[in-house]
Formats: C-alpha cells, structure tokens, sequence
C-alpha cells in the first residue's frame, strides 16, 4: 500500500508493528505491519494477510494511525490531532474565536484551522508565530492572531452580496 506522509517522525516506522487503518464511516482496524520503505516522498507499508493486489485495494482512502499511547513525545509543541475540539482563543483580543473543527494540512503551507463560532467559519494559519501556547488537558489553543485576519473571513454582507452581483 502506497500511502502518503503525514508525520513529522517518518522514522518511527522502524519501530512500528501495529498501525491502525480507518475512515470516517468505519471504525479503526488493526494491521501488523511487515514491512516498509520510502518511495518518491511517500511509504510503502505491507501488512500481514495482505498480499494481493486486490487485497491492498480494499485499504484504499484509509486513514492510518497509531495509537496515542505509541505517540513520540514531544518537548516542544502539540500534536496536530489533539487540536480538534479545542477551543481557539485570540489573546490580543482577550476573545474566543470558536470551536476547532478540523486541521487542513495544504501541501507546502502551514496547516489551517477551521474554527466555527456559531454560524461563522474561520480559516486560520497555524503559523508557529502566532501561536502561544496549548493546553491539551483544558483543550485551549491561544494565539496572537494578527489584525484583520478574522475579518477576511467574515460571511460577507447583503450589501456586500449586491454589489457582487452587480459587477
């Protein structure tokens, strides 16, 4: 199975036997890996009873993971997946942003928070300069969030909707 990288410890797979493979409609399932290797900045896995073709294509789209306990430690920072669910606080501002929903990962870029606070959505870099600190247990980003960047996504009004259509 060919598989894209998205850690930042592709090493760790040396050490790795158990990964767990899911997507949003099926539960996680677990694979003993066998063996694998990089290829072209991606990885190739093979997992035991796998071994076919066919077989590898039934594990197409899938998400895989390891369990939180296998996580490498970090001494400075978070792990992307722990964000979802957090609440973003803006700390020049002393407000909460919202709630993040999900963490986009744009190839070459910083990834991009959703964050939802009642009917409006905010896509925010993760850029490590705004960012002050990550409390994991309370689930509570803060960052320094520069001026005017929630207004750029702010839903547009129905003025502002007009003079679109008018153009």
């Amino acid at each position: 199975m060919l598989a894209e990288i998205l850690t930042d410890f592709p090493e760790t797979f040396a050490e790795r036997r158990n990964l767990w493979l899911s997507t949003e409609r099926d539960p996680a399932r677990e694979y003993l890996l066998e063996h694998h290797w990089l290829h072209k900045g991606r990885i190739v896995l093979k997992f035991a009873g796998v071994d076919s073709i066919s077989d590898a294509e039934q594990l197409k789209n899938k998400l895989v993971q390891i369990s939180a306990a296998a996580r490498v430690e970090l001494n400075d920072g978070f792990y992307v997946s722990d964000l979802v669910g957090s609440r973003l606080l803006d700390v020049n501002r002393h407000k909460e942003v919202g709630i993040i929903q999900d963490v986009l990962r744009p190839a070459g870029a910083a990834p991009i928070l959703v964050v939802q606070h009642e009917n409006n959505v905010y896509d925010i870099p993760l850029a490590r300069e705004y960012v002050v600190g990550f409390d994991a247990e309370q689930k509570v980003l803060e960052m320094k969030l520069p001026d005017g960047l929630l207004e750029v996504n702010a839903p547009i009004s129905k003025q502002e909707k007009n003079e679109q259509r008018e153009k």
